[in-house]
């Protein structure tokens, strides 16, 4: 894909980064790679051009983005609560990054909509909410990661590409098509991957600090998904496994252990729905994978408080982890037809 920017919304940011100091990039809870890898490749990129500017985290995420070029400047909500929602307050000009909607960003939602700050929207997610005052929505796009290198070049600014830009977009798009396997990645993509390794990008060691990079505990709780907990109901196609609260507090859970846990279910042969179940503080986070034209995005929204895209999204449950999944199962004879297509 191709990713064409409006001219004049473009100039209306150039003419912002002028004169909106201070600037706030914030992203959603719970950052994956493409959500820290597009919000420090633009932090970086704007602190190239002399401007002041934070990135702001609702929440944790995974240690194995801690090396990303920009991480010890990170304000995360959850350890600064005050701090993070001041900085919405005072900023000039807000960067939303990764998500569709305000809610995304849960605690800071209610200082986020009513920043006088001008708002930004830079994402690949469908249907984006009213609110911003600009927006930059390229549901194609595989990453919002490869959309900031597209603003970027818009600004006529890839002379500014260097090692630290280059590795956090790198690993943005790297993560969120599992390693460049989705459908997304299109010859574009490729060429972007291409200027990106030109700017000096380490893709072996970006691969290695990402994939390679696992405590014991992480690798014994995946076992434990696979061996103990992967049901397939091959009548229906389908793959899930469950997590309760106990069982990750027995391997010492970290954020980001359960990431790509999912993947797993989905890669057996036949399968074209999986599904990966978490209960944490009283609530189920979900999980959805799927291929050959089975929507999940559907799915999540309309019955598990979710959505994103066609073959990836979320949910989420306050009904009881057994519960949840008796609500999932009594689903499928539902989607049964889509899923035998």
């Amino acid at each position: 894909m191709s990713i064409s920017f409006p001219v004049d919304k473009v100039r209306e940011v150039a003419s912002l980064l002028e004169s909106a100091s201070p600037i706030a990039i914030i992203t959603h809870h719970r950052p994956d790679g493409d959500a820290m890898g597009s919000s420090l490749g633009l932090y970086n990129f704007l602190i190239k051009k002399g401007l002041k500017a934070t990135v702001i985290v609702p929440s944790d995420y995974p240690d194995f983005l801690h090396w990303l070029p920009g991480h010890n400047q990170i304000v995360n909500y959850d350890r600064q609560p005050d701090k993070s929602a001041s900085l919405l307050r005072e900023a000039g000009l807000i960067f939303c990054l990764d998500f569709n909607y305000m809610n995304r960003v849960e605690g800071l939602e209610s200082s986020l909509r009513t920043s006088p700050g001008k708002k930004v929207l830079i994402d690949h997610h469908l249907e984006p909410e009213e609110g911003y005052d600009i927006l930059f929505s390229f549901s194609d796009a595989c990453s919002t990661a490869e959309i900031i290198y597209g603003f970027i070049d818009a600004l006529g600014d890839l002379n500014l590409l260097g090692r630290e830009i280059a590795e956090c977009l790198y690993c943005g798009i790297m993560t969120d098509t599992n390693s460049f396997r989705y459908e997304t990645m299109t010859a574009d993509t490729h060429r972007i991957i291409a200027k990106l390794l030109d700017a000096g990008a380490r893709n072996y060691k970006i691969h290695e600090l990402v994939y390679d990079n696992s405590t014991e505990n992480r690798i014994r709780l995946l076992g434990h998904a696979l061996k103990d907990k992967l049901i397939v109901l091959q009548e229906y196609r389908t793959a899930y496994i469950s997590l309760s609260e106990d069982e990750l507090d027995t391997y010492n859970f970290q954020t980001g252990d359960t990431e790509g846990i999912v993947n797993y279910a989905l890669s057996i042969r036949g399968i074209r729905l999986a599904a990966f179940f978490t209960e944490r503080n009283g609530l189920v986070k979900i999980s959805f994978r799927s291929r050959d034209g089975f929507n999940v995005k559907e799915l999540a929204s309309q019955h598990f408080e979710g959505g994103g895209h066609k073959y990836a999204a979320g949910g989420k449950s306050d009904l009881s982890l057994q519960d949840t999944i008796a609500k999932f199962l009594d689903l499928l004879p539902v989607y049964k037809p889509g899923l035998n297509v």
